[in-house]
């Protein structure tokens, strides 16, 4: 059947694998689908993630901390297989009730503390640490706006174009035009504001800069969806100037190394 002779039914029920490369683990249910105990370490903070930009933004925001001198930021870091469903085990969901990476699990607390959502975890962090995060009202308030800028927006990156152009089962011109046209007016946003400031925030660098860089600082640069010639991503200059100054930070390298 051609996708244009498609008629929603009137119920949707779930009667087929859909969703591309990701078919075999998408269902419309929450919950855990097996028994699994997942690993501990011996640091004070665990980490289950895996290199997604979201994942990513974690193990970045971890090394910043230690190369800053934190020690007590110290981490064990599980890599959680999405592929395989390995986020539907018991004890994960037990962490995650949404079942998504990353997760962290703060031991140094008692009981223990688990924090979900990329974001949170990067504000939980910058609060616990007193880092990457301004202190006065507002600079705070323009790096959290930022922070939530990111949050709201990558959905259509990510579940929007990243899906239709590189994971889907077949081409489809319209949700592809829909989603690029998106991607690229977010980037233009990003390349309007980095054309006056070095970072995102006017008080330097933070968390605000580590979560969007994850997504659109390694799209422009090619490390997501491999679409940066479909994107013309070169055209983007004060992104990619601030892309690549980011990629340089000792934090960023060894971050991207564990989890990559």
């Amino acid at each position: 059947m051609n996708e244009s002779d498609y008629t929603p039914p009137k119920v949707w029920t779930w009667d087929e694998e859909s969703g591309g490369k990701w078919a075999g683990v998408n269902r419309p249910i929450a919950g855990p689908t097996h028994e699994k105990v997942l690993p501990v370490g011996d640091a004070p903070l665990q980490l289950y993630s895996l290199g997604t930009p979201n994942g990513v933004k974690i193990a970045v925001m971890l090394e910043e901390l230690l190369a800053m001198g934190k020690t007590e930021a110290a981490y064990d870091l599980h890599i959680i297989k999405i592929g395989k469903g390995e986020q539907f085990g018991s004890d994960f969901v037990k962490l995650n009730p949404n079942s998504k990476i990353p997760v962290l699990l703060d031991r140094s607390k008692s009981p223990a503390q688990s924090v979900f959502e990329s974001c949170a975890i990067l504000f939980y962090l910058a609060e616990k640490y007193d880092a990457l995060l301004p202190g006065d009202a507002a600079n705070r308030t323009e790096c959290l706006s930022w922070l939530f800028w990111q949050e709201s927006s990558a959905s259509f990156l990510g579940g929007g174009f990243g899906h239709f152009y590189r994971y889907a089962p077949y081409p489809m011109k319209y949700p592809i035009n829909r989603y690029a046209m998106e991607t690229k007016r977010q980037l233009d946003v990003l390349d309007r504001h980095l054309a006056e400031r070095e970072y995102m925030c006017a008080s330097g660098y933070s968390i605000a800069d580590i979560a969007i860089w994850s997504w659109y600082g390694r799209l422009a640069m090619g490390e997501v969806y491999d679409a940066e010639e479909f994107l013309d991503t070169a055209s983007y200059t004060h992104v990619l100037r601030w892309a690549k100054a980011i990629q340089q930070r000792e934090g960023v390298q060894k971050g991207l190394a564990a989890t990559l």
